[in-house]
């Protein structure tokens, strides 16, 4: 009996390079004693020299398998794997066989460390602990894994928190995050961490995302664990959320709006029949509109947004502006338009002589798209996916304001009004139409503007000045009537 030593850190490319050579080497599983970090070991056992052999393939399912089995707390892991790798130098498909019971041994770790690492990604909670005035603030966090799985998660939290330096602890390992660079250090006992502003905010958090109409404990505890509850904030207020749910679910029927049945009837049809109803919308529809989309689930966005954010202004409005997608003052507020991009919007219309309020203002996509970086949400751009289903909204408010001219701000607007969102800068300043031959004045989005470097925005942004100066003269053609001049589209 052989014994292999796996160091604590870098473990899965440490056995993976002794498995090679040992295979490689023709050493069958029974000759080998595997074992993480010194430990005591087997008395009967010697260490292993270096071995060499020939290079070995193996199937690219077996890699992705190890990659997360290393990483459970069962003690025959490693021999596990080396068993399976022997195994398939002889049948290369047995992975595919999953009435195999070695394969389903290895496939239910591999699924009970991949939840694991779901279960710390989701309950790490950090603590400040940097002092005050530091150019770099630090945090701490305490969490008990269930198996080995602090160096695969590391770089979740890497990405997350970038921005702050921090250290998590487990009894196993821990690791620190200092000035952009990673490591990773001994295991510890629980550290007595400080309590900080953000332990209120998780409370708050959990008190408006609760639902005390849909209280299902056994759920709940399936999800989170009470093993977790006593790190996490939020958890103190579980029980006397849970004792007041009925109480406070009869005070949210009673207090919710009725609608009158007629309305109520066509918001639930359309909701239902989704692209197919094809209704044109009736005197006062855009109020009834916002209310339907407050209840919109027809794409996944709505899962991480605050709310939907409807489009707002005259229903009799000659003109509507189309821009992409809520940002986050908007998704926070509720209304198109207010946040950075829209605030130069209004000052490039302001000289252009275009007055916003009598415009209809709204976006192609309703919900608000991001990427979670620290504390900050980064937009991310709709998916060809999400446009299509956001477009049936947007054909409703056009239907409805029924506009002489649509006016359409990036990509996404445009793909959304015409189907087609390539080559928008040549495509720049010019009228296309919609199905229903709607004029569509075509121009870049100001959030485009706000990105570009000052060396080249001054010069974007006077484009983008000429755009609606030609909407505002398209307008002024048309509200002349027929023989008026208008700009050639």
């Amino acid at each position: 009996m052989r014994r292999v030593e796996l160091p604590e850190i870098g473990t899965f490319e440490a056995w993976r390079d002794e498995a090679r050579a040992l295979l490689g080497a023709g050493v069958p599983p029974e000759e080998l004693l595997w074992q993480r970090g010194q430990g005591d070991g087997d008395l009967f056992a010697e260490a292993l020299p270096p071995v060499g052999g020939a290079a070995v393939s193996v199937p690219r399912g077996f890699v992705d398998l190890a990659r997360l089995v290393v990483w459970h707390r069962d003690p025959e892991r490693f021999a596990r794997l080396y068993a399976m790798l022997w195994a398939l130098r002889r049948d290369r498909r047995l992975l595919e066989d999953r009435g195999d019971p070695r394969v389903e041994k290895l496939t239910r770790m591999a699924k009970e460390v991949s939840r694991d690492r779901h279960k710390m990604t989701a309950f790490v909670r950090f603590r400040e602990i940097g002092q005050p005035g530091a150019n770099r603030r630090s945090f701490a966090a305490w969490f008990e894994p269930t198996h080995h799985i602090l160096e695969l998660t590391a770089p979740f939290f890497v990405k997350r928190f970038g921005d702050m330096d921090w250290a998590i602890f487990t009894p196993d390992l821990s690791a620190h995050f200092e000035g952009g660079a990673l490591r990773f250090a001994t295991g510890a006992t629980r550290p007595d961490l400080p309590e900080d502003a953000t332990e209120e905010l998780w409370r708050t958090y959990f008190r408006n995302i609760f639902n005390p109409a849909r209280v299902k404990l056994k759920a709940m505890q399936a999800e989170m664990p009470k093993k977790y509850w006593h790190n996490m904030p939020e958890t103190r207020l579980i029980p006397e959320m849970v004792a007041t749910a009925q109480a406070r679910a009869r005070e949210m029927a009673e207090a919710a709006p009725t609608l009158a049945p007629k309305r109520a009837e066509r918001i639930t049809a359309r909701l239902r029949d989704g692209p197919a109803e094809r209704s044109h919308p009736a005197s006062g529809e855009l109020t009834d509109l916002s209310t339907g989309l407050s209840g919109c689930r027809r794409c996944p966005l709505w899962q991480d947004a605050t709310q939907p954010v409807p489009g707002e202004g005259p229903q009799d409005a000659a003109l509507m502006i189309v821009g992409e997608q809520p940002g986050d003052r908007e998704d926070l507020e509720g209304r198109p338009f207010v946040g950075p991009a829209g605030q130069l919007f209004d000052a490039v219309a302001a000289r252009a002589g275009l007055d916003r309020r009598a415009a209809y203002v709204t976006n192609a996509v309703k919900h608000f798209k991001f990427a979670p970086r620290g504390k900050r949400r980064i937009h991310q751009a709709p998916n060809r996916g999400e446009v299509q289903h956001c477009r049936w909204w947007l054909d409703l408010e056009r239907r409805a304001v029924k506009p002489k001219l649509i006016l359409a701000m990036g990509a996404t607007a445009v793909e959304s009004l015409t189907g087609d969102r390539r080559g928008l800068t040549a495509r720049r300043g010019g009228i296309e139409r919609t199905q229903d031959g709607t004029p569509v004045l075509i121009t870049l989005h100001p959030s485009y503007l706000l990105r570009l470097p000052q060396t080249e925005r001054a010069a974007a942004e006077a484009l983008f000045e000429s755009d609606l100066r030609r909407a505002v003269q398209m307008l002024g053609a048309i509200n002349a009537g027929p023989g008026a001049d208008a700009p050639a589209g």
